[in-house]
C-alpha cells in the first residue's frame, strides 16, 4: 500500500488565492457597476430620449425616427432647426446668461458665508460637532417647497420684515423686495448654503493641524496662515461645495417662480414654458440638452481640479 505524497505548499495555497482574487474582482465590479448602471438607467437613457426628440422631425402626430433603412440604403435625418433658433434668439441667450450669472452669484455668496461657518464647526470641540451638523441639516427636515414659500411671507410688501421696519420707523413705506433679483438670491442662498457648508466642514475637520502649528512656529501670522495653509488645503471642499451649489442653481425653477415672479428670465422657467405653455417639445428638448451641456463643463473642470488636488496630496 503506497503512502500519499505530501502536497506542495504552493499547491495548497493556489485555490484560496484564486478564489480571493475572484471575490475581490467581483466586489470591485459590483461597487463600480451599481452606480454606473444607475447612471445609465436614470440619466443616460432619458437624456438620449430627450436628445432624439430635439433632433427629430415630426409627421404631424409623432416624431420620425432619425435613422431610416430602405432598399439597402441607410438614411440619417437630423433636424437642427431648434438649435439654430436657440442660437439666434436673444431670449434664450439672455435666459442662459442670466441663469449662469445668478448661479455664480449664489455660489460666491454661499462660499463667503459658508466657509467661516464650516471653519467654526471644524474648530469646535468634538462633542459639539454633531449638534452643529444637525443644525445645518435641520432645514432639510421641512419640505423644500414650504421653505421657499415661507420667504414670501417674510419679503412681501406687507410681509413680516416690512411690517417690522415700519413699526421701528426705519422706513416710511414698504420696501420692494419680492419679485426681484434680491428675493431670488436670498431664497437660493438659504436653500443651497448647506451644500457648501458640509463639504467644507468634511475637508476642514480632517485637516492636519500640525501644518498650522508649523506655520505659527515659522513666524506666520494667523491671517497669513489662513490664506497660505488653510485655504489651499481646503481646495477640494471649496470645489465640491461650489459644484454642488452652482449646478442645481443653473436649472432652478421653483425659487424663480415663487420669489422672482412670472417675468423672471431663467432657463428653468423658459424650459417649463416651452414644454407646457407652447407645447413645443422639440424646442424644449433642445433647451434642456443645451443646459445639460452647460452643466457638464463645470463638472469637467471639477473632475480635473479634483484630480490635481489628489495628485498634489
Amino acid at each position: 500500500m503506497s503512502a500519499a505524497l505530501p502536497m506542495p505548499p504552493f499547491a495548497a495555497q493556489a485555490k484560496p488565492k484564486l478564489s480571493e482574487a475572484l471575490a475581490r474582482r467581483l466586489g470591485r465590479g459590483l461597487i463600480i457597476g451599481i452606480p454606473f448602471g444607475f447612471l445609465i438607467l436614470f440619466f443616460s437613457l432619458p437624456f438620449l430620449v430627450v436628445l432624439k426628440i430635439s433632433l427629430s422631425d415630426t409627421d404631424g402626430v409623432r416624431y420620425v425616427d432619425l435613422m431610416h433603412f430602405a432598399n439597402g440604403v441607410v438614411t440619417l435625418k437630423i433636424r437642427l432647426a431648434s438649435y439654430l433658433f436657440l442660437a439666434r434668439d436673444s431670449l434664450y441667450l439672455r435666459a442662459y446668461g442670466y441663469s449662469l450669472e445668478l448661479a455664480a452669484l449664489n455660489t460666491l455668496i454661499c462660499l463667503a458665508l459658508g466657509y467661516p461657518f464650516a471653519y467654526f464647526m471644524a474648530r469646535s470641540p468634538a462633542t459639539q460637532r454633531p449638534a452643529l451638523v444637525m443644525l445645518v441639516s435641520l432645514p432639510f427636515w421641512t419640505s423644500y417647497l414650504l421653505r421657499v414659500y415661507a420667504w414670501k411671507g417674510l419679503l412681501d410688501d406687507q410681509g413680516i420684515i416690512n411690517d417690522l421696519l415700519i413699526w421701528l420707523h426705519l422706513v416710511d413705506h414698504p420696501l420692494k423686495m419680492m419679485y426681484t433679483t434680491f428675493s431670488m438670491t436670498v431664497g437660493m442662498v438659504y436653500t443651497y448654503i448647506a451644500f457648501m457648508i458640509l463639504p467644507l466642514y468634511a475637508t476642514l475637520v480632517n485637516m492636519d493641524m500640525r501644518l498650522i502649528e508649523a506655520a505659527y512656529d515659522l513666524g506666520a501670522s494667523p491671517w497669513k496662515t489662513f490664506w497660505l495653509v488653510t485655504v489651499p488645503l481646503s481646495k477640494a471642499g471649496i470645489i465640491a461645495g461650489s459644484m454642488l451649489v452652482f449646478i442645481p442653481s443653473v436649472g432652478e425653477y421653483v425659487i424663480p417662480d415663487l420669489l422672482g415672479g412670472p417675468s423672471t428670465l431663467m432657463i428653468g422657467r423658459v424650459l417649463w414654458d416651452e414644454f407646457f405653455s407652447n407645447n413645443d417639445w422639440s424646442m424644449a428638448c433642445a433647451v434642456a440638452v443645451t443646459m445639460v451641456l452647460l452643466i457638464l463643463v463645470p463638472l469637467a473642470v471639477f473632475n480635473r481640479a479634483n484630480g490635481e488636488v489628489g495628485q498634489a496630496a
